[in-house]
């Protein structure tokens, strides 16, 4: 079963509280909004809440990000109460960096391709940076995608949340798998989204790495510091 791609809601900036009553319903309701939202959470369901204050003296803003994505639900039993995946915001913005490329290629699903591009727009996690640092750049991935899975339709509109292809949710599968497997604290994070990909031989992701150069070395090497999203390795 495909998962529900990560979606990004943007609220508008409130008035601060000096304001008129107008205002202090509306930011009551944006707080009711955030409680339903919460409220929602499931073993299955990733929500994270950002929220700015005071970022002047005339008036505060309190933009609402919601990333959440409902996680691959192939194998129920993996997720537990006790057993919770958590993960890094570089993992979510990657999930919604690759979502959005999915549309723009005008694809009915979010493929590995299209995940890989995500963690290399991310940029800011180690495995971006250690893609980028070895030759393989978000331009030579697109290119090369659009090589493996042709042109996109012009006249085809993608939804605005491509479901995950069966090879993008085994690799996310992989992803929490190994994480819960590890036993260690932390995050599921962009190198398990990264190995997950390479973990699906015949997926375009996995075929593109291999055109690009990545090999298992590579792999191995990023593997022994899978646990922290934060260090920029190099390779060679």
């Amino acid at each position: 079963m495909a998962a529900r791609a990560a979606t990004l809601l943007h609220a508008n900036a409130y008035p601060s509280a000096s304001g008129s009553k107008k205002a202090s319903s509306s930011s009551a309701s944006s707080s009711s909004f955030t409680s339903a939202l919460v409220d929602l959470r499931r073993p299955t369901l990733i929500s994270q809440y950002f929220c700015s204050r005071k970022l002047s003296r005339r008036r505060s803003a309190c933009p609402l990000i919601v990333a959440h994505s409902v996680l691959p639900t192939e194998k129920p039993d993996r997720v537990s109460d006790r057993k919770e995946p958590k993960f890094s915001w570089r993992w979510i913005k990657a999930f919604a960096m690759g979502e959005l490329q999915a549309r723009k290629l005008r694809s009915p699903n979010t493929g590995t391709e299209a995940l890989l591009m995500g963690i290399l727009i991310e940029g800011t996690s180690q495995t971006s940076v250690f893609l980028w640092q070895n030759g393989i750049t978000l331009f030579k991935v697109r290119d090369q995608a659009l090589k493996l899975i042709g042109k996109p339709n012009r006249y085809f509109f993608s939804p605005m949340r491509p479901p995950l292809t069966e090879s993008a949710q085994r690799a996310v599968d992989w992803a929490i798998n190994e994480k819960l497997k590890s036993g260690e604290n932390g995050e599921v994070n962009t190198t398990h989204m990264l190995l997950g990909i390479w973990s699906e031989e015949d997926s375009p992701g996995h075929k593109i790495l291999t055109s690009l150069g990545f090999n298992n070395d590579m792999a191995n090497e990023l593997a022994k510091h899978a646990n922290t999203d934060e260090v920029a390795l190099s390779f060679g």
